[in-house]
């Protein structure tokens, strides 16, 4: 009996094939990683019935196990990732530890439920648009959205290629971090992070401005991004707010910044976020969908009939604001900087919402997600105690590459703000 409504398979269970950091610890995994000998449904039976059982593990399963983890369960998502609300009209809303009146956030909802509830030590997740990001937030665990590419998708039902990330939630910093040290480990990663430390390093035996020891953390200023924080509504602001004299103690220097200085500003970023991601995910799905004719949710089926009208040159406009995007967050970020603003404008909304209140928030919450998004960014979150008790994320933002930094950071913020 599954009294969360979590799972998509409470019964698949995979013990561990080796021993690491993880041993003794459990996760439970989003329905849209490879599990040899099982067929991921990607939180639609149209998809469940039309694709066959993995011949292999995902590489992140595999990668997990090897290192002590053991696997129980696959979790509920949205329909093919592509909703933040964690409502499936197929499978049910699993139901948020939090506020259980409330929607628990997508589409890794039963990921982040089942951290949440206890009923894994930790949870894997997808976050394309959010969706790590905003059911940490909204059901008060940590989580974490990897700089893009960063750990493999090798497995992964994809939504958007390009934006596609692996995250993962916990109830405490250190799992989270601990996590990120097996999930990490790639190659590719160590060899970017290798360079960005040997860059480092030189800089400071120079004439670095940080040439006093850093914390453990690495990071030695903050950014306060103020248009970010507008986007919260006032119980939000001052409750995060309320963390940062804390915060800034951690740091040498602080700093008040806009993120996207241009007229139309985060809601330009959104949109264009909006539309590369709507191109991708019809280039990955479209040709299924026409074929197959799946029955979605409504607001899931309007979601991808409208990505199938995205047109060439409103593309090329999105992707020249999305290079805008990447060149001011790079402006903004180095390895020593890390930036702070709200996860989400609100704690969770009630289920069942409708109406132009709801709307404003999808879209609010879209702005906040969008600058880790359009630039490939690390982002981490952790639970603060909002109105009425219910939780509300505190975001980090990091340079590319700096994720074990930025986990290293997340332990000692929570550890700070106890």
């Amino acid at each position: 009996m599954d009294p969360w409504n979590v799972y998509a398979n409470e019964n698949i269970s995979e013990e561990a094939t080796g021993t690491g950091p993880l041993d003794g610890l459990t996760f439970a995994i989003k329905d849209v990683f490879a599990i040899k000998g099982h067929t991921s449904g990607a939180g639609n039976p149209s998809w469940l019935r039309t694709h066959g059982p993995a011949e292999r593990h995902s590489a992140v399963v595999e990668l997990l196990l090897k290192n002590g983890a053991r696997l129980r369960g696959t979790t509920i998502t949205d329909e093919l990732m592509f909703s933040i609300n964690g409502e499936n009209v197929h499978y049910g809303t699993p139901v948020n530890p939090a506020a259980p009146d409330r929607i628990p956030g997508g589409s890794s909802s039963g990921s982040a439920v089942a951290a949440a509830a206890g009923l894994a030590d930790f949870a894997v997740g997808t976050d394309t648009g959010g969706s790590v990001r905003v059911p940490s937030s909204y059901c008060g665990v940590y989580g974490i959205r990897p700089t893009h590419g960063a750990v493999s998708a090798e497995g992964l039902i994809p939504l958007a290629p390009g934006f596609d990330t692996v995250g993962w939630m916990a109830r405490d910093a250190r799992t989270l971090l601990n996590v990120g040290k097996v999930l990490l480990e790639t190659e590719a990663f160590n060899d970017e992070q290798a360079s960005s430390e040997q860059e480092r390093n030189s800089d400071d035996s120079l004439s670095s401005p940080f040439a006093e020891p850093a914390p453990t953390h690495g990071f030695t200023r903050l950014l306060i991004a103020e248009d970010m924080w507008n986007l919260a509504d006032e119980s939000t602001r001052a409750a995060l707010a309320a963390c940062l004299p804390s915060l800034s103690e951690m740091v040498a220097e602080g700093e008040s910044i806009t993120t996207a200085p241009e007229e139309r500003g985060l809601n330009d970023w959104k949109n264009a976020f909006r539309i590369i991601q709507g191109h991708e995910i019809w280039g990955m799905h479209g040709e299924w969908i026409t074929q197959t004719q799946p029955v979605f949710g409504a607001d899931i089926g309007e979601r991808f009939k409208w990505a199938s009208t995205i047109g060439e040159c409103e593309l090329q406009q999105a992707l020249v604001v999305q290079q805008t995007a990447i060149r001011r967050m790079g402006e903004l970020l180095d390895e020593h900087t890390i930036l702070v603003a709200p996860t989400v404008p609100s704690v969770t909304p009630l289920k069942n919402g409708t109406g132009e209140e709801v709307e404003q928030r999808r879209q609010q919450t879209f702005q906040l997600c969008c600058v880790a998004g359009l630039a490939g960014l690390p982002q981490a979150t952790m639970p603060i105690a909002g109105e009425g008790g219910l939780p509300v994320g505190l975001s980090f933002i990091a340079a590319r590459g700096q994720d074990l930094r930025l986990l290293q950071w997340l332990v000692s913020a929570s550890d700070i703000l106890k």
